[in-house]
């Protein structure tokens, strides 16, 4: 199922990160860390499908997308694109879908924009008071990059761990690539729950790392096709 929806508001949130708050139709509903696929409302994009995680909680009145945008794509990408649209165009929105659901307290391990699927999963459980025993390890090419760090630092309970790997001059971060070595010297119980998203290559080392590690396969939780 489909239906059109309007942009409300778009804001910043880093040099190539934006928040889309679009009209929630009634009776829509999602878990957190759950995604849907996107297009835009207009000739020759409908069919073009794209999946972006809901970073709005479900009590809020409306729909949010935290989007990174990627560029220079000759015009066919459609983020490039949507960063062009202004609140008042619409989109084109479908059912909810996805694997990444909370299964208890633990490690959620992002790479660049895979921090989007935790973002409502942490807003949810600081809502509630229930943060405490959780933990969000990131890693971004540069400092800039770091997508809500302020609001993540600000989460009571929430042990953050942010790295960089292009900028070492960058302060208030590790300098380090997540791998097995870095597991090893950072997370102190490999018993728990594990959150993993980002981009192929990186979830499918870091499976193979925790499991080398000890981790249970069950105690995985990834985004599977």
């Amino acid at each position: 199922m489909h239906q059109t929806v309007k942009i409300l508001n778009i804001q910043q949130v880093t040099h190539n990160v934006r928040r889309y708050v679009l009209e929630k139709p009634a009776g829509y509903r999602f878990e957190p860390g759950q995604a849907t696929e996107l297009s835009l409302d207009e000739e020759g994009w409908r069919d073009k499908k794209h999946p972006f995680t809901f970073t709005a909680l479900n009590d809020w009145d409306d729909l949010e997308f935290t989007i990174k945008s990627y560029f220079n794509t000759g015009g066919d990408g459609m983020t490039e694109r949507l960063f062009g649209y202004g609140p008042g165009q619409k989109l084109v929105l479908r059912d909810p879908w996805g694997t990444i659901t909370y299964k208890g307290p633990g490690t959620f391990i992002a790479g660049g924009a895979g921090v989007t699927p935790f973002i409502a999963i942490l807003r949810q459980l600081h809502k509630d008071g229930k943060l405490a025993g959780h933990r969000l390890i990131a890693s971004n090419r540069k400092a800039e990059d770091i997508i809500l760090r302020d609001e993540f630092e600000a989460m009571e309970g929430l042990e953050v761990t942010w790295t960089v790997t292009d900028e070492p001059n960058a302060t208030g971060v590790l300098h380090e690539r997540i791998d097995e070595a870095f597991l090893k010297r950072h997370v102190r119980d490999i018993s728990q729950n594990f959150y993993l998203c980002g981009p192929d290559p990186m979830v499918a080392d870091l499976k193979a790392a925790l499991g080398g590690l000890g981790a249970k396969a069950e105690a995985l939780t990834w985004e599977k096709p």
